[in-house]
């Protein structure tokens, strides 16, 4: 586990005065019966900034992300979001905003109708409402489906029709599951664009499996595992703790291969070891000596690597504090 984690599971990320946190977890804890989902989660999310939650199938981001919204309530601990409670929700009316993953929208009334409907339900006149969501529609670059029936509309306009639902009013805090979920490679950067484009002044939190478009749209980001929160950081922090190195060698590891790296003066530690690969964590040292000696210890025993990785990027940080439970994270 991370040295950024203390004993009580705070976060690495400076603790800053109230004022410049737009999201406080305090010690959540979540049980479903005897099942603990949540484990005395702890960290704090900076005002203005765009914040990655990542951890592997069942860490337990989508019920976080349902406590801090107000969907469902915490065992023990709380959540502020702009310093107020979430279990009084109803006074965040207008600051605070959700996309599901799986939003969707009514298929046979038109895009701007239901807009305007989620306008009302943040607390709009309908006047009010219909200017927030043509201007939301102009955002994401759609203000041409406006009268359009959702069914009308591809997968790729689906979703940034539906980011509309969160832009409208302009919130301060906006929480997005899964943005670019399903969508092709180009549709994907488009979303991201406009996050991006959007985010400059809000607190944006964003949840992915994919790993590289956390790494390049967030500047900070927290690690859940197993209930546990095991890293948080800025992004830049977090991704220059190790270098790590993945090796796949295209057959068992030898008897004594292992203890033989670790002898080595460059090798850290073997992060984890899966099938036919390993995955190093390095002293720092350069690059050309580091492969010489990997290659030496493993040409002893007759191994020679089929493919070989290496960087300081999100995904090899994520590998090692998850102990290298990838949740295939790293597609474009």
């Amino acid at each position: 586990m991370s040295n950024d984690i203390n004993s009580n599971q705070s976060t690495a990320v400076e603790r800053t005065e109230s004022e410049n946190v737009a999201v406080a977890v305090h010690n959540v804890t979540k049980k479903y019966g005897r099942n603990m989902v949540l484990d005395g989660v702890s960290f704090d999310i900076p005002k203005n900034c765009t914040f990655g939650l990542i951890g592997p199938n069942g860490a337990g981001k989508t019920t976080l992300f349902s406590i801090i919204a107000g969907f469902v309530k915490a065992t023990n601990g709380e959540v502020n979001v702009l310093g107020i409670n979430v279990e009084n929700i109803s006074a965040l009316m207008g600051r605070f905003s959700m996309l599901p993953q799986d939003a969707a929208f009514q298929s046979g009334i038109p895009v701007l109708k239901q807009l305007v409907m989620f306008g009302e339900l943040n607390g709009m006149t309908k006047s009010e409402a219909r200017e927030a969501a043509l201007e939301a529609l102009r955002i994401v670059g759609l203000a041409e489906v406006a009268e359009k029936s959702a069914s009308s509309l591809s997968h790729g306009m689906s979703k940034r029709v539906a980011l509309c639902q969160a832009f409208i009013g302009d919130p301060e805090v906006i929480i997005l599951d899964e943005p670019t979920a399903g969508l092709d490679p180009d549709n994907a950067r488009n979303v991201r664009d406009l996050i991006r484009n959007y985010a400059k002044d809000k607190t944006v939190i964003i949840s992915s499996h994919n790993l590289k478009e956390i790494e390049n749209i967030c500047d900070h980001v927290a690690i859940l595992n197993q209930g546990k929160l095991v890293e948080s950081s800025k992004m830049d922090r977090l991704v220059a703790a190790d270098s790590m190195i993945r090796i796949e060698i295209g057959e068992d590891i030898p008897e004594g291969m292992q203890d033989a790296l670790l002898a080595e003066n460059c090798v850290k530690e073997f992060v984890s070891i899966e099938g036919q690969a390993f995955t190093l964590s390095t002293a720092s040292s350069s690059r050309k000596e580091t492969l010489k000696a990997l290659y030496g210890v493993m040409a002893g025993y007759d191994i020679y690597p089929t493919s070989v990785r290496e960087g300081d990027s999100l995904e090899s940080r994520f590998l090692h504090v998850t102990g290298g439970e990838s949740d295939g994270s790293s597609s474009t």
